[in-house]
């Protein structure tokens, strides 16, 4: 009698590591400040929080599938046409789903050095190879990218601003990247943290995917809007794209409750700018008082910073890991990222900042002695 059979999942899927969020335990007895998986301090507006509660009557009932009224608000918001929008669970989701769209046997996804991990899942869950192309000082090369594009390329991820380093391309860049792909290779704009930017030459892509036919920019609503836990992101881009996604996504992606409260964060733009000047204040001391303790720091655009630790006993990312766990201070690692030598610090509260330039200090100073 032959061996018994079993399932076998597709060829690529067994290379595919599991995404692993940060962690978010600390040792019993502290208090923990949690800033490994870049969540706002602030929270979600309080006006979503009471539409959140106000759709629990209604937990019965389907949700609409076409999340027509959150389209409404986010083309309003931005001045789309709201036909050209697709709401998802995540934009994790909508990243997937493009890829299962686009990308096959045989195609090849392109994404820089250190770009988010859910492109590598998403290409190879297609069926597709993933190709790396290197980065400049941290920041996406975008002759280094035109320089990986094959004839099998078929999709190019580009994160604007970039997670896990911060680092950001200016549009003129941006533009020069799409001018340099051909008309078949889909670029898709990933701008999570686009609201954090303050620089006059960046632009999350509205624009570029206005006026051609192979761009796409997807958003979230787990980073400023500090929804995380309902899990919306959404798509712009062209008609023929979004007709497509359409066709393959799940009839209700959206639930009814994230609906509700997704409205009511997009038009709390108070909230929004009172998360924004937070970040602002706050990035810019945690740069320049973790350059004063001897630490370097990537410079960052987005609610998040990266600190590189020395390559010395004692004094290296995973010591410094271990030490601030044990005082409740949870960073994230970034082996993952092929950094292992930085951990990447989400911009908390003020208590938690301080919290973290306090252990720091202290670890700094016991590892010299």
């Amino acid at each position: 009698m032959s061996p018994a059979l079993k399932p076998v999942a597709r060829p690529g899927i067994a290379k595919i590591e599991a995404y692993m969020p940060g962690k978010s335990k600390a040792p019993a007895g502290v208090k923990l400040f949690k800033l490994s998986s870049n969540e706002t301090p602030l929270g979600p507006s309080p006006q979503a929080i009471e539409a959140f509660k106000a759709s629990a009557g209604t937990l019965e009932l389907y949700p609409d599938g076409s999340a027509t009224a959150l389209r409404a608000a986010i083309a309003g918001r931005y001045g789309l046409d709201a036909n050209r929008i697709i709401c998802g669970a995540g934009s994790d989701e909508l990243l997937t789903l493009l890829a299962n769209a686009y990308l096959g046997p045989g195609d090849e996804g392109l994404y820089s050095q250190h770009g988010f991990l859910v492109y590598k899942i998403a290409i190879l869950a297609a069926g597709a190879s993933p190709v790396v192309a290197p980065e400049k000082n941290l920041v996406t090369d975008v002759d280094a990218m035109l320089g990986r594009v094959t004839p099998k390329t078929k999709m190019v991820f580009l994160a604007n601003p970039n997670n896990p380093t911060g680092t950001y391309l200016p549009f003129d860049e941006v533009k020069r990247l799409h001018a340099g792909l051909r008309p078949d290779i889909l670029l898709v704009l990933d701008a999570a943290y686009a609201e954090y930017v303050r620089r006059n030459d960046y632009a999350s892509g509205l624009e570029l995917v206005a006026s051609a036919e192979n761009v796409v920019m997807t958003r979230t609503f787990s980073k400023i809007h500090g929804l995380a836990n309902l899990r919306i992101g959404w798509l712009y881009g062209p008609e023929a794209v979004v007709d497509t996604i359409n066709r393959i996504r799940g009839p209700f992606n959206m639930n009814g409750p994230a609906i509700a409260a997704g409205i009511a964060a997009i038009n709390d733009r108070a909230h929004e700018e009172k998360a924004i000047l937070h970040n602002e204040e706050w990035l810019a001391k945690m740069s320049r008082d973790l350059a004063a303790l001897g630490l370097k720091v990537t410079p960052s655009v987005g609610n998040f910073v990266l600190v590189h630790f020395p390559d010395k006993p004692g004094k290296r990312a995973p010591d410094a890991d271990e030490y601030l766990t044990s005082k409740g201070v949870i960073l994230r690692r970034m082996e993952a990222y092929g950094l292992p030598g930085a951990l990447r610090l989400t911009i908390g509260s003020a208590e938690a900042n301080m919290a973290v330039l306090t252990h720091l200090k202290a670890f700094l100073d016991e590892a010299a002695r």
